[in-house]
């Protein structure tokens, strides 16, 4: 069965209602489905509808997530916040972590908030695009389950760990970077699995130090036994800068876990002593520089417009088109998904599933029909 359209209004509806099925108030669950659906629209499809049921639902039913959200701020001051995020919906508490750098920036022009016991927060680039839209700089961070080996290492040590940053422009979108400090992502694998695509080589590394290829599905099984690792930007080695990824990872790790006196590393894998699955208890940081505060936001933006403008209009290399900018490639892709979001097979028959389990018979799927 082929992708299959469903409509902006009925996804979003649907998706809020689940959520507040699962548990979740529905201010906040509707915080939740924007975070999710954000990302299918940008065509970030690894962390969108395929991470509904068994990245948020799935670890409700477990009970290693909590619907309501106990957002606590344990320490403050005007411009930098420690929060406790008890283990609840780690959407929930990236939005408000960011509103609340936000607010410090605009007062004090710049704000930080730390956060412990968190959990799975989305696509990280939602939260730094929420402080550039307020004309400020957005730099936001997370930690993970612990799936990717140093450089000249084969044990998984630190997780994916993004470092994201946004940047006001005067164009019709701003800059925006959101990508892992490794050379894929869990999402990404586990996203090639439902689509049947290998594992692109030299992504992971196994226990003999050889890279991992093949089956996408049989690659995510040799990382949970830890007989395999992602490897880091730059890829395995030294000489194509595997370092660099390795110690920009570092300091995602660093942020996510010193400040807050938060979980790091090993802790991270949801696995008890007994094989038991357990909580999460991640790790984010949050930056807002406030442009009004140094130069001005008009000036800001249009000097980092002229920026990105310049570097596009560089020579290309022979057969390339053009030269894209980070936010440009999601942005096109929200102007041609005006009409919805693309569901494939498997994920049709999980929101299906979904569906039937919370009651909600006022929605028919396209795939149904």
């Amino acid at each position: 069965m082929p992708k299959m359209i469903v409509d902006w209004d009925t996804i979003t509806s649907f998706v809020t209602d689940a959520f507040v099925g699962a548990g979740i108030p529905r201010e906040d669950a509707e915080i939740c489905t924007d975070v999710l659906l954000e990302s299918d629209r940008r065509g970030i499809e690894s962390h969108g509808c395929n991470r509904f049921k068994p990245v948020y639902l799935d670890r409700i039913k477990a009970g290693i997530q909590n619907p309501v959200t106990n957002f606590e701020i344990i320490k403050e001051t005007p411009t930098t916040a420690v929060v406790d995020g008890h283990d609840g919906m780690g959407q929930v508490i990236g939005y408000k972590s960011m509103e609340l750098a936000i607010k410090k920036a605009k007062e004090y022009g710049m704000g930080m908030v730390v956060v412990r016991n968190s959990c799975h927060y989305g696509i990280a680039g939602y939260y730094t695009s929420m402080a550039a839209e307020q004309g400020c700089i957005g730099m936001t961070g997370t930690n993970a389950r612990p799936t990717v080996a140093p450089t000249h290492g084969v044990e998984g040590m630190f997780g994916t760990n993004p470092f994201t940053l946004s940047v006001p422009t005067d164009e019709d979108f701003d800059f925006n970077f959101d990508c892992a400090t490794s050379i894929t992502q869990n999402g990404k694998l586990e996203y090639y699995e439902r689509i049947g695509h290998d594992v692109p080589s030299g992504t992971i590394i196994g226990s003999d130090g050889k890279p991992v290829e093949g089956d996408a599905g049989e690659a995510l099984k040799a990382m949970a036994r830890r007989e395999a690792a992602l490897t880091t930007l730059g890829g395995i080695g030294e000489e194509l800068g595997g370092y660099k990824g390795y110690g920009f990872a570092m300091f995602v790790e660093f942020l996510s876990a010193v400040l807050q006196d938060g979980a790091y590393g090993k802790a991270l894998s949801g696995k008890g002593k007994n094989g038991e699955n357990v909580p999460f208890h991640l790790g984010h940081f949050f930056i807002a520089i406030d442009t009004d505060h140094f130069s001005g936001e008009d000036l800001c933006r249009k000097k980092a417009g002229d920026i990105i403008r310049d570097v596009r209009a560089s020579r290309k290399a022979p057969n390339a088109k053009r030269i894209y900018t980070a936010g440009e490639k999601e942005h096109e892709i929200r102007l041609s998904r005006k009409s919805g979001v693309p569901i494939n097979e498997s994920v049709q028959n999980e929101l299906s599933q979904v569906r039937d389990e919370f009651g909600l018979t006022q929605y028919v799927f396209p795939w149904e029909k």
